[in-house]
């Protein structure tokens, strides 16, 4: 009996287990990626393949008054070059990606020391502040455009006849407020996740020194803090460069092209039949992020070590 059943063991192990069990198809064991197809099917088309052309059309002809698209070198790099315009798009891109970094992670922070303990009422606050996150930047934006304007609900309330979205000099900085707001529930998020990562026992240390609130937050928990703002400012500084919606949906680059940043710019090109122009313009500003973003996540991280 004994050998009988070690003799139909050791079939079982010669022959593996029952067949349909415990065994992955053929195809799955050779061909993995086979798998791994559909979603690089989609990838390619729709990101890999647009994104390789961005670096082809830019130097060639294509526009809504040539039938064929020819090689044309730096002309379109020349052309974008001597337009005053573009200088004035880039700096106005900058100075919003500024402010708008600013405000976002200022809300973002205060908010994120406001709520910090663990209570229902900040939870649920929490929740509140976040839900701007999850609206369509557009929407936002043209909510604001109809409080904002200068016939709406805003000024109805204040009873004034304030033009928030007209004026040359201060609607940008409206905007990055917008901007802010929008943004700040994701800043508050990071920054809580930094505060409740900081070991308690230090924070009790500094209190048993003596040492304030203020003095606990600017020596204690603002260095612990670093790779959080380094995430917060990066992100923040390279998505407000690439803004689109909120100031197309607020002032569409007015008034008298105050807030006409780049990709406001490039739209206005494009929609004019200039492509390949509107291309060189993409390039431009690609290049631009990352001459912006290099130093800065290098700066960040030193800046971090330092702490």
């Amino acid at each position: 009996m004994a050998d009988t059943v070690v003799h139909t063991r050791e079939q079982t192990s010669a022959q593996g287990a029952p067949k349909g069990v415990g065994r992955l198809p053929r195809a799955a064991v050779h061909h993995p990626w086979w798998f791994a197809l559909p979603a690089l099917v989609v990838f390619a088309g729709f990101f890999l393949l647009p994104n390789l052309l961005n670096f082809y059309y830019p130097f060639t002809n294509w526009s809504s008054y040539h039938a064929d698209i020819a090689f044309t070198g730096l002309d379109n790099f020349r052309t974008v070059a001597d337009d005053g315009s573009l200088l004035r798009a880039i700096r106005t891109t900058l100075l919003y990606a500024l402010l708008a970094a600013l405000f976002q992670n200022g809300f973002g922070l205060v908010l994120a020391l406001l709520l910090e303990s663990d209570s229902r009422f900040n939870r649920f606050f929490r929740a509140v502040f976040f839900l701007p996150v999850l609206i369509s930047a557009l929407a936002t934006g043209y909510v604001f455009q109809a409080l904002l304007d200068q016939d709406g609900a805003l000024n109805s309330v204040l009873g004034t006849d304030i033009p928030w979205l007209g004026s040359t000099t201060w609607t940008l900085v409206v905007v990055t407020l917008i901007h802010g707001w929008k943004w700040m529930g994701l800043s508050m998020l990071i920054y809580l996740a930094g505060l409740k990562g900081i070991p308690g026992d230090m924070l009790e240390a500094a209190r048993m020194d003596g040492a304030g609130p203020w003095r606990t937050f600017w020596s204690v928990r603002w260095p612990m803090l670093a790779p959080a703002v380094t995430f917060n400012v990066t992100t923040a500084l390279i998505g407000s460069m690439n803004t689109f919606d909120i100031v197309q949906a607020t002032t569409g680059g007015g008034p008298a092209a105050a807030t006409e940043v780049f990709n406001i710019y490039m739209f206005r090109v494009f929609g004019q039949g200039l492509y390949a122009q509107a291309s060189a313009m993409s390039l431009v500003l690609f290049l631009v992020v990352v001459a912006v973003a290099i130093p800065l996540v290098v700066g960040l991280r030193r800046r971090e070590q330092l702490l």
